[in-house]
């Protein structure tokens, strides 16, 4: 079954200050629950704020480095999933149900593509 990699996109300088509510964190780990015990889900994570991370850019044959916050990216990754679905309408469809636990005050957007898988 092909893998499928959701990345979370959220913007920072909009996120709600009062972060997810005691029911929506319920709802999420409700859905969770039921997503591994599905055997969709194989890895999630929510990611630090870009406050504390790096860029490493290969450029014209040199590496630099840039630390956060990055303050011309709007929409940055706030976390990501890795699942094993038998199709991308399922990756998607659990996508869905994940967005639609948010509050009503959160923007969320999902990019789910597909893991290339290579062969030796």
């Amino acid at each position: 079954m092909p893998r499928f990699l959701t990345l979370v996109r959220v913007d920072e300088r909009n996120a709600p200050e009062q972060g997810p509510s005691p029911e929506m964190m319920q709802r999420m780990g409700e859905l969770l629950e039921e997503i591994t015990k599905a055997g969709v889900m194989l890895d999630t994570a929510g990611l630090t704020p870009t406050s504390e991370a790096t860029r490493v850019t290969w450029a014209d044959g040199k590496i630099s480095y840039t630390d956060g916050p990055f303050t011309e990216t709007k929409e940055v990754i706030g976390g990501y999933s890795i699942v094993q679905a038998k199709d991308k309408a399922e990756a998607i469809e659990w996508t869905r149900r994940f967005l639609q636990v948010h509050d009503d005050y959160w923007t969320v957007t999902c990019e789910v593509r597909e893991i290339a898988e290579h062969t030796a």
